[in-house]
């Protein structure tokens, strides 16, 4: 391997420990907490500063990578999730909304400081590559963290039914710090620093196609977590009966499956079709909210739906990223790539809080209905983005 690929797999092999601890812990909090009561917007309300410190973080972020370098980010993520993860194992008695909101800020920043790094890494370290090749790549990247937070999904359902809470964290906190210490030895090159220092305005990005892209990116995360971080494991507790490790395990396979497709697309999905896979998306969500409304909501009908879903958001994700990484400047692409994550981060606070509310008010089919609006709102905000990005881009899938 070229010292490029190298530095490429330390950076994915450290994004892959990193998201399955993360994974695990949101897993963990959603059903100990409703396992003590909670209702959906308060254990909504426990996410808010996860996704609140998140927009911040990819800002400021992408900042202290382009001045200092990428390693200083990503190795400050993984301290800092470390941290968080340690911060759970208090007593009980200490488990109060704002310990946990405040664990969870910490998380929040930790886990975008991990992705902006990682994902502004490819950019630097595949410098020069075929667009075609960095497409390949970054959908390699994204897929596979995609899998490994489902798998983190399952990993903390069977956790907290095999050893409890607070030991969980324990377990999750050891492995990461074993995944640290090999990240801090294997990753040797200093990526990502600007020849100049960059100044407050750079935060912001100034090409308007990255700018579309970033709305669009807000929307497209909001609808998808407008429903599946609260209203969909709780539906499959209250309304279908199932049991903790049912449902870790049917988020992990989702995930994984997200994950695979997303990692594959390139091979079958081409860059042209960008607007279509997006309307198509929307199109399918609104006809799944009907459904769901008119009662087509049993077990097999519901993961059905949601695995066709999870496949056409799977592609569309897969070509937002590679998008942003192909518009993002050479020098400094991490205050692009940063942006563009805050962008991510807003929708992912925005979907949170309007799961908890809407599911809460009006059930799951208004979530879809919610989500299929927002992912309308996603195709028309990305349509004169596609155009730039096809032209660039490879002219076929690879």
């Amino acid at each position: 391997m070229s010292s490029a690929r190298r530095q490429y797999a330390v950076i994915t092999g450290g994004y892959w420990g990193f998201t399955l601890t993360d994974g695990a812990l949101r897993m963990l909090v959603l059903l100990h907490f409703y396992e003590l009561g909670y209702g959906p917007l308060a254990i909504a309300s426990l996410f808010l500063f996860y996704e609140m410190f998140g927009i911040v973080t990819n800002l400021a972020g992408g900042y202290i990578g382009a001045r200092f370098g990428l390693n200083r980010t990503l190795h400050l993520g993984m301290a800092l999730q470390i941290a968080a993860l340690l911060a759970m194992c208090v007593p009980e008695s200490m488990l109060s909304v704002v310990w946990v909101m405040a664990a969870q800020a910490v998380s929040g920043i930790a886990k975008d400081l991990n992705k902006m790094s990682a994902k502004a890494g490819v950019k630097v370290v595949l410098q020069g590559d075929s667009a075609g090749r960095l497409y390949r790549w970054v959908a390699a990247l994204t897929g596979s963290k995609n899998a490994l937070k489902g798998a983190g999904f399952f990993l903390g359902g069977i956790l907290l039914t095999a050893v409890g809470f607070a030991p969980a964290m324990v377990v999750l906190a050891t492995g990461l710090a074993v995944v640290w210490a090999l990240f801090l030895w294997l990753l040797t090159t200093d990526l990502g620093r600007t020849k100049a220092k960059p100044k407050f305005k750079d935060l912001f990005a100034s090409d308007p196609d990255i700018n579309r892209l970033s709305k669009a990116r807000l929307f497209l995360f909001g609808a998808r977590d407008m429903w599946f971080v609260i209203a969909l494991p709780l539906y499959f507790s209250v309304h279908l009966g199932w049991e903790h490790a049912q449902i870790g395990g049917f988020m992990a396979a989702w995930l994984i499956g997200y994950g695979v497709v997303q990692a594959t697309a390139p091979s079958w999905v081409r860059i042209q079709a960008a607007a279509g896979w997006s309307w198509a998306l929307a199109g399918f969500t609104a006809a799944l909210a009907i459904a769901v409304y008119q009662g087509a909501a049993s077990s097999l009908w519901l993961v059905t739906g949601l695995l066709i879903f999870g496949t056409l958001f799977a592609i569309n994700s897969a070509v937002h990223s590679y998008a942003i990484t192909e518009l993002a400047r050479s020098d400094g692409a991490s205050l692009d790539v940063g942006f563009y994550y805050m962008a991510n981060a807003a929708g992912r606070l925005i979907g949170t809080v309007l799961s908890g509310a809407v599911y809460q008010g009006f059930g799951l089919w208004a979530c879809l209905a919610v989500s299929a609006l927002m992912l309308a709102i996603a195709a028309w905000d990305a349509r004169r983005v596609w155009p730039r990005v096809i032209t660039d881009g490879p002219t076929q899938s690879v």
